[in-house]
């Protein structure tokens, strides 16, 4: 890029970031029911220009295969109808939920007569920085219209036209309830110094959200002025533990792994208790008659010759594909400790009868998510009532797990007297 390019998309994202910032103010004040009307007339907006996002997406989806981009991440390019609709519905929900901005979380009065109160109040402007799933667009733009936030969206090259068109059935609903456009901007080019340039637009921009593959994950760790929400890799285990039902951890772990492969919240690795090995055979050949490749240790091979040997590299992969990595293990401790050795703070499952052997394993792992019983494809802000999420965070600070409205907001203290005076 030359100099004189250089500085064009420069000046260009700082028109993007200062038009954000303002439309933040305005959308910030604006009552709820006015973000709710938005959000609705979005919804029917985009569901109005099906036909114009599927004939977009053709145009990524038809680019990404002609440059042979990998099966699993067409899968996430790919839109549908019926994945349109889904679109849809999640802007719907977003709408429904419980509007954050403004709540009061806590309430006190101290001795002195002052009057106390913590008020959830918007993060500001949120850069939403993701790859090769147009669904994001929306998901993120509703996310922070219902938390009074402005959104910078930074789709990647795969999804380019699919993002322009989702946005587009966005700007129609926001207009429509009075609100200014540019409370949801798309960065208009593909070029990534971009990414970089958003990524030194502190001052403009309150937090960065990263969604996509791990080597964006660590540039934006990496470059990044901005504070980030993060995670680097979704290495999800589903632990059988020797008290497990058969028939239930049969259902939990081919969900886990089989629902959606190319998700972050696909379990990645099998863990099972040496003393439950008696339904290993079973439970990897319903793996395999879904199309799963199975890798195993020494003693997962021994009871399912099938199996291919699991190298060291395995147990710290996130496959995002019909591959699944299994381990024979000592008990919980051993699961326990192999899950914080290899995991990656996201989404771990274990499937016992056992309540106290569960609660440790809840208590104990590390993660974002921990599951008892049930699926690891659980790990989306719309099962845990969000409406949607902008993305999981793995870190401890803010946010942690699916970054749905509430966790795009912050608050602030407010208090109220009567003319007290510190002495």
């Amino acid at each position: 890029m030359t100099a004189a390019a250089r500085d064009a998309l420069a000046e260009q994202m700082q028109t993007i970031g200062l038009a954000a910032r303002d439309a933040a103010g305005v959308l910030a004040s604006a009552p709820a029911d006015q973000r709710t009307a938005a959000l609705r007339a979005a919804a029917e907006a985009v569901r109005d220009r099906t036909a114009e996002i599927l004939a977009a997406n053709d145009r990524d989806v038809a680019a990404a295969r002609s440059r042979g981009v990998a099966a699993n991440l067409v899968d996430r390019l790919e839109l549908t109808a019926p994945r349109i609709e889904g679109i849809v519905r999640g802007l719907l929900d977003i709408a429904e939920i419980p509007d954050p901005v403004g709540r009061v979380t806590e309430r006190w009065r101290r001795p002195n007569g002052l009057a106390f109160e913590r008020v959830r109040t918007p993060l500001g402007v949120v850069g939403i920085i993701y790859e090769s799933r147009p669904n994001v667009t929306a998901d993120a733009g509703g996310l922070c219209l219902r938390s009074g936030n402005a959104a910078i969206l930074r789709g990647g090259s795969e999804s380019f036209h699919s993002s322009r068109a989702i946005v587009a059935g966005l700007h129609e609903g926001i207009v429509a309830a009075g609100l200014p456009a540019t409370v949801v901007q798309i960065v208009p080019t593909t070029d990534r110094a971009a990414v970089g340039e958003m990524l030194r637009m502190a001052g403009l921009i309150d937090v960065i959200v990263p969604r996509g593959g791990k080597s964006l994950i660590e540039r934006v760790q990496a470059e990044s002025r901005v504070p980030v929400f993060a995670h680097l890799d979704g290495n999800n285990h589903v632990y059988v533990h020797a008290a497990a039902d058969p028939v239930m951890a049969r259902a939990v772990l081919l969900n886990s792994k089989m629902r959606r492969t190319s998700v972050c919240g696909a379990a990645e690795t099998l863990l099972i208790d040496r003393a439950a090995t008696a339904m290993l055979p079973d439970l990897l050949a319903a793996l395999a008659a879904a199309g799963c490749s199975i890798r195993g240790d020494v003693e997962t091979r021994a009871l399912f010759p099938a199996a291919v040997p699991a190298v060291e590299t395995d147990w710290d992969t996130e496959f995002l594909d019909a591959i699944i990595a299994v381990r024979v293990v000592d008990g919980i401790e051993e699961a326990i400790a192999h899950v914080g050795l290899h995991g990656s703070h996201h989404t771990d499952a274990i499937v016992t009868a056992d309540a106290v052997v569960a609660e440790r394993f809840l208590r104990e792992v590390d993660s974002a998510i921990v599951l008892w019983n049930a699926s690891t494809q659980f790990a989306d802000g719309g099962e845990f009532g969000f409406g949607a999420e902008i993305g999981i965070s793995t870190g401890r600070l803010h946010a942690r797990g699916p970054v749905g409205a509430e966790q795009l907001t912050t608050f602030k203290y407010v208090v109220r007297g009567d003319g007290q005076i510190r002495p």
